[in-house]
């Protein structure tokens, strides 16, 4: 009996000798954590300017690549760790974590990829866009170009390929119907904008959820509540104003060349909305959204190779580097090769790299400090709002970019709604709207010198009449003042569909 209670007690020591040093090791650890409570905001402050100058100066002025200089900026986050006493472990598992938390909407990134090249391998996107074109009208040119452009960018998720294709052909006509340039370029960027920002297709689109930890569809519905009614306003405007122009006919070579080109390469059919039809139903009766995703690229791939005639190896190529067009058009060509995972890289490599910045800020409690500072000044919803919308447009504003304007705010603010109990994809919609939205109304940003280089129109001239882009801004600021759809988080993970 003694030596089996000495076994047992044996058996008891262990544990509790094997936690006692667990605790002990995992209280050093976590030492490093408490150390952020040490720190000023000055010392917090360090790693956000020298990200901030560097994106100023080196894309801004330099044209550097913002993924270079987003690792510059961890780098730099990093070395202070270290002089800080964060052990490298200790940093290498935050950007880890901050990653991990990004994986699902990454995911959901690579199936837009897929889904692209595979829609446009069909002719569905095709099909759309030559519809659309049908539908411009010389009597209400402003109103049916803003229409026509907001569905040529929602199918194709790209207001710069909408811009620099159909956006040309409009000037073009708004010439020869004698159209001041400033309304019809603000419609066309307006319009364009408008069908990006809420494109499951859309890097935008994309990444800022990613960037405020919320999900692809749910962003997107949530913004409709701003989106629409700005949209809206501005084709009521478009349609009064353009009652006094077009008196003449819709021509332009660019058009004719669209219009001629799309159904003599593409065959055209009902069946190729089933796989637009197939995304729609999994997003609004919340089910998985990958696998329905899946299913609608695998969908159009069969009509790919039905009604296109296309062989495997082209549908598998168009799902991997996107697809290539060879009309001999150099419109249609630009139009519609776009698509495939590879062409969703570099918006994931500048998520991996802020989040890996975010992340060494998040596990040396650098992050916190200024978290803690913003804190004081957002104890209201509309505060909140005011902070992340004033963050989003000085982003955008100091880098020119798209990119940078909601991931550093989102990044920044993700922290302070999940304390207030506001769903993230409150923060997604703003950085979105008032981030890369307002970035082409800005003449030293890179999409300003693309709109008024492809188009001839500066900003200063168009940013009147490109009315969604701006009306979005202030209906968001009013929600923030009357509470009205700013949704309360329901779950801690945002990223799944129906948070």
């Amino acid at each position: 009996m003694t030596c089996q209670n000495n076994f047992y007690v044996g058996r008891k020591e262990t544990p509790r000798r094997i936690d006692r040093k667990d605790g002990q090791m995992q209280k050093q650890k976590d030492g490093d954590i408490e150390a952020k409570k040490t720190q000023s905001i000055v010392v917090a402050l360090i790693p956000l300017v020298a990200m901030m100058v560097l994106l100023a100066v080196g894309y801004g002025v330099y044209q550097i690549k913002p993924q270079v200089l987003l690792v510059t900026a961890a780098f730099i986050t990093g070395v202070l760790g270290f002089f800080l006493h964060f052990r490298w472990e200790v940093m290498e598992k935050g950007i880890v974590d901050s990653i991990h938390k990004a994986m699902p909407a990454i995911l959901i990134m690579l199936c837009v990829g897929i889904l692209v090249g595979s829609w446009i391998a069909a002719g569905t996107i095709p099909m759309i866009i030559f519809y659309g074109l049908k539908l411009i009208s010389p009597k209400m040119f402003l109103l049916t170009a803003c229409f026509v452009c907001s569905l040529t960018s929602l199918a194709t998720g790209t207001s710069w390929g909408t811009i620099g294709t159909l956006g040309v052909a409009f000037m073009g006509i708004a010439m020869a119907l004698e159209i001041p340039l400033g309304p019809a370029a603000g419609a066309i960027v307006a319009g364009s904008y408008f069908g990006d920002k809420i494109s499951p297709f859309s890097d935008v689109a994309n990444l800022a959820p990613v960037a405020a930890g919320s999900n692809l569809f749910d962003h997107i519905k949530h913004m409709l509540w701003s989106a629409v009614p700005a949209w809206m306003i501005g084709l009521f405007v478009y349609f009064l104003v353009g009652l006094k122009y077009g008196s003449g006919t819709v021509e332009s070579e660019t058009m004719t060349l669209i219009m001629k080109t799309l159904p003599e390469n593409f065959h055209f059919n009902i069946f190729l909305l089933l796989p637009m039809a197939i995304v729609f139903y999994f997003a609004f009766t919340k089910k998985p959204v990958l696998p329905g995703m899946l299913l609608s690229a695998f969908t159009a791939g069969i009509l790919a190779l039905v009604f296109q005639g296309a062989s495997v190896k082209t549908v598998a190529t168009a799902m991997n580097t996107g697809y290539q067009s060879n009309t001999g058009v150099a419109v249609v060509d630009t139009l519609v090769s776009r698509g495939g995972m590879m062409s969703m890289m570099e918006t994931q490599l500048v998520a991996f790299t802020a989040f890996s910045f975010g992340g060494i800020m998040q596990r040396t409690g650098l992050l916190s400090v200024i978290f803690d500072r913003i804190t004081t000044f957002t104890d209201k919803v509309w505060s909140i709002v005011l902070t992340s919308v004033g963050a989003s447009i000085l982003t955008a504003t100091v880098t020119g970019s798209s990119y940078l304007s909601m991931i550093v705010p989102g990044e920044l603010l993700s922290p302070v709604f999940k304390k207030k109990g506001l769903a993230a994809k409150n923060l997604s919609r703003i950085i979105e709207e008032c981030g890369a939205i307002v970035v082409p109304l800005i003449p030293w940003s890179m999409a300003g010198v693309y709109v008024t280089g492809t188009i001839g129109v500066s900003p200063f001239t168009y940013l009147p009449w490109a009315i969604m882009n701006y009306l979005s801004v202030i209906i968001l600021i009013v929600f923030g003042f009357t509470g009205f759809t700013m949704a309360k988080k329901i779950r801690e993970d945002e990223t799944h569909v129906g948070s």
